[in-house]
């Protein structure tokens, strides 16, 4: 934070001494050129307005995507007088004997620097619109009328149109039971074991055999679950 306050207070520094310097050789060559007096603050206060003016304007133009040109030539026109002023005080011109086109370039300064300023002042500015979001979108309807009353979820019903609903779906066919496989003739030696196996179920258990319980115990395929049954 101290670091960042001290640039901050040298560039503020550095500004004022240039200010003030550049202030005075404008003053000082608005006096050699013959305007005296009030006349002679004037011009470095016209000349300074008019370079933050241009400076303001030129940023403005350049954010908003617009063509600077004029703000940045009214801007050098400011700049060359300050820096024309500078050279001047520094020994390259007699202040003592003032040449005509000096003079005349001073007492027409107002002139230019009223015109620049206008100019600057009245140019048209057009402002970023700001992007429309899309819930203002969706809240518009297309002839501009508002559905904020109506909801976001809500939705205009439509007239039923008997040829347009959507027909009744047809209940799905029942798919006919298999029929049972035919019983298989089992030979008489296999036929006495699973009668022998029912009856000593029925003694065990008091309980007449299962068919698919006597065909496991014979090792016999499910197929032949029928054949058992059959016998016992």
């Amino acid at each position: 934070m101290r670091a960042h306050l001290a640039r901050v207070d040298a560039v503020i520094v550095q500004a004022v001494i240039a200010g003030a310097l550049s202030f005075s050789h404008l003053h000082d060559v608005a006096a050699a050129a013959g305007q005296d007096g009030w006349k002679a603050w004037a011009y470095p206060v016209s000349v300074d307005l008019l370079l933050v003016a241009a400076w303001r304007r030129m940023r403005q133009s350049q954010r908003a995507g617009q063509a600077a040109g004029g703000p940045r030539l009214w801007f050098l026109v400011a700049l060359a007088a300050s820096l024309g002023a500078n050279v001047a005080t520094a020994g390259l011109l007699d202040l003592d004997d003032v040449p005509a086109w000096l003079r005349v370039t001073v007492a027409g300064w107002p002139a230019v620097a009223f015109f620049g300023g206008t100019l600057l002042a009245h140019a048209p500015h057009t402002p970023e619109e700001p992007a429309a979001s899309p819930a203002t979108d969706a809240a518009t309807a297309p002839d501009g009328s508002s559905s904020d009353a109506e909801g976001p979820d809500h939705k205009i019903p439509y007239p039923a149109d008997p040829e347009l609903a959507p027909e009744p779906a047809a209940a799905p066919a029942t798919a006919p039971a298999p029929a049972p496989a035919p019983a298989v003739a089992l030979p008489p030696a296999l036929v006495d074991r699973v009668r022998a196996l029912a009856e000593e179920h029925r003694s065990a258990t008091g309980r007449p055999a299962d068919p698919d319980a006597v065909r496991t115990r014979l090792g016999l395929p499910p197929s032949m679950t029928a054949s058992v049954a059959a016998h016992l």
